[in-house]
């Protein structure tokens, strides 16, 4: 069923103002009409972008006077005057303004004034230093919209692929510790919601990975397959979720084996991202479940190394920019439908 467009435009924080936020922002905007892409305004420091990109930017200061320039120029919020920034060299400076450039996107998506979010790339050493106390922009925005970190989930995605760590941002040697039963469910859960809310798949298939090789082989070589995923599995299976596993996460991820599932429920960090940067290493997004607002971000860093210098590829700020207008329009759908 068509979707339709949007009648709000999508906020994207331009991130660390040093990496490569501001040239695949705009980037992306130049692929405006070869990509179908919904208008969207930036929240940053305008300047940033001339040392980064050679196109048209347009101050606004309405996100509603987005529609007026998207055909000609990038409209960009301006907040904050990064009077010191160059490209590659990040400084406290830019960490303010990649700070309150997230705080004012998530007010502008909480207030309705957006469609979606979709957040730029930060450097998490830069914001430290400046007070950010959060893990990453997930828990921040999460804490934000008043969602327990536990309930907001890290979904990354390409076109035929879904993957969930069910532990993020911690050591290999403490996974085993933190893969207890009410993780495993709510992570099911939040996952099976997160794809009916924002993908319109009615009902969602998840695949879970196990933690042991061979996902244990009937306990032989670790027991959490049969200790605790089992247990767990089968009581969302029990509450009408459609859920396999733990199944062999060496044999999850070729063609036949994606097709089957709708999104893979993986142990930990690697089991997860390995398979899907692979296949999808330049479009890849990072979606947020479980918000009250459509979040997404390229799944990429600052990359420093090469800012400033015309080589940074827009294709996973593309894919991010998109997925953020179906999100926003799934979840429309779905309101009109209640």
């Amino acid at each position: 069923m068509p979707l339709g467009r949007l009648e709000l435009p999508l906020a994207i924080s331009v991130g660390d103002p040093a990496g490569i936020g501001p040239e695949i922002i705009g980037k992306a905007w130049e692929a405006r009409h070869s990509g179908q892409l919904a208008p969207f305004f930036a929240i940053g420091d305008i300047a940033s972008f001339a040392r980064h990109w050679s196109g048209p930017v347009v101050r606004i200061d309405d996100p509603a006077d987005t529609f007026k320039y998207f055909d000609t120029a990038l409209p960009v919020i301006h907040l904050h005057d990064c009077l010191s920034i160059v490209p590659g060299t990040p400084d406290l400076d830019g960490a303010h303004c990649a700070y309150q450039a997230l705080e004012m996107a998530i007010g502008f998506a909480r207030a309705g004034s957006a469609a979606a979010l979709v957040t730029g790339p930060v450097s998490k050493s830069q914001l430290y230093a400046v007070g950010f106390t959060h893990p990453g922009q997930t828990e921040f925005i999460a804490e934000r919209c008043g969602v327990s970190k536990n309930n907001a989930v890290m979904m990354l995605a390409g076109p035929d692929l879904r993957v969930v760590p069910m532990t993020t941002h911690i050591p290999l040697a403490e996974v085993a510790g933190k893969l207890h039963g009410r993780l495993i469910r709510q992570r099911l859960r939040a996952t099976a919601k997160g794809l009916q809310r924002n993908f319109g798949i009615e009902n969602p298939r998840l695949a879970v990975a196990g933690f042991n090789p061979h996902a244990g082989e009937a306990g032989n070589m670790g027991r959490e397959e049969l200790d605790i995923f089992e247990p767990a599995i089968a009581q969302v299976r029990s509450e009408g979720f459609n859920v396999t596993g733990p199944l062999p996460a060496d044999t999850m991820f070729h063609a036949e084996a994606r097709a089957q599932y709708d999104a893979a429920l993986c142990a930990y960090h690697d089991q997860a991202l390995i398979p899907l940067k692979t296949l999808y290493f330049y479009d890849a997004v990072n979606i947020t479940l479980g918000l009250p607002v459509v979040r997404t971000s390229p799944d990429h860093g600052t990359a420093f190394g090469i800012a400033g210098h015309n080589k940074a590829l827009p294709h996973s700020m593309i894919a991010a920019i998109k997925m953020a207008e179906s999100a926003a329009l799934h979840r429309l759908a779905a309101a009109d439908l209640g």
